[in-house]
């Protein structure tokens, strides 16, 4: 399979710094791109084989204002990135156990590593973050998600979410007692029901992508999902299909020309290869993440066969 990928954090319009986070991790060569405002991309993931161990993607946006967010959103890739390249021993992923697990596991361990850091440090008190974090291998992708960052799936000219929002909001939509329409101007649309570092134990919730020839991932923070809804994510990313780099950019810049009031980070991923099948007709299950480790929410959507 071949994964070509951008990445690129911006601190918007309004804030003083930038407390996103990104991690590109290639666990085959161990060779790490993570980063936020500014950060240049290394030349030798714009294109690459993947390889047998596979490749993880990650966003984090952090929360506690100032020092604190910045923190904890680096703790979260720091810590996953220490835990999934480690020896065996150490916590690191053996290369016969389903990399979901691995991050997952990983996913916990950064947890208890930033609350512990809000505890003990008073600058620190309260911090968190929220992720998403994508885990390819052999042609599945796998998402663990805490918090309200998002991922969503291209193929051919549909787009979907491939995350639940752990929020307040989604939770009231769950229930009825306000609308999808409703929730993007809700006065608590901010209030999220899991952050890592928030408490001592945390919940990931898990879910799954079967990918296909040319099917594209998009991991992103609330800056960008905040701001453009997905169809609009969907025609600047496939304006700019042959070139994410391009893509990354503009769908930046457009949350910035509408706001850029909070940080916003991308990470682009498209796979190719004669090993993935072409879309079909068929219509195709994505599992999405649910509050509880032990459920997930099936949903359907009819893949498009012209080409775009």
């Amino acid at each position: 399979m071949i994964v070509e990928l951008h990445a690129k954090s911006d601190v918007g319009r309004v804030r003083r710094g930038n407390e996103d986070n990104f991690l590109v991790l290639d666990l085959s060569s161990q060779k790490t791109w993570t980063g936020s405002d500014g950060v240049e991309a290394p030349k030798e993931f714009s294109s690459f084989e993947l390889g047998k161990k596979g490749v993880v993607l990650v966003v984090s946006d952090g929360m506690g204002g100032a020092l604190a967010g910045d923190v904890a959103s680096r703790m979260a890739v720091d810590s996953v990135r220490e835990m999934l390249v480690g020896s065996e021993a150490d916590g690191g992923c053996d290369d016969d156990a389903p990399l979901v697990d691995c991050l997952k596991n990983a996913t916990v361990y950064a947890n208890l590593a930033i609350h512990m850091r809000s505890q003990e440090d008073a600058r620190c008190a309260g911090m968190g973050a929220t992720f998403t974090g994508a885990a390819v291998r052999a042609g599945g992708l796998d998402l663990v998600q805490v918090g309200d960052s998002r991922a969503y799936i291209i193929r051919k000219a549909q787009i979907r979410l491939a995350t639940k929002d752990q929020s307040l909001v989604q939770q009231l939509v769950d229930v009825g007692q306000i609308s999808e329409a409703e929730a993007e101007t809700h006065m608590f649309r901010n209030v999220i029901l899991q952050a890592l570092g928030a408490q001592s134990d945390v919940i990931p919730a898990t879910g799954r992508i079967q990918l296909k020839r040319g099917d594209i991932v998009l991991l992103c923070s609330d800056g960008l999902s905040g701001k453009l809804r997905a169809e609009d994510i969907q025609n600047i990313v496939m304006s700019n299909a042959d070139n994410l780099a391009k893509a990354c950019d503009e769908l930046i810049a457009e949350a910035n020309n509408r706001g850029g009031e909070d940080n916003i980070t991308v990470v682009l991923a498209r796979f190719d290869g004669d090993d993935l099948q072409e879309p079909t007709t068929d219509r195709i299950t994505i599992e999405l993440p649910a509050l509880e480790e032990d459920k997930t929410l099936e949903d359907n959507f009819e893949a498009d066969t012209e080409s775009h």
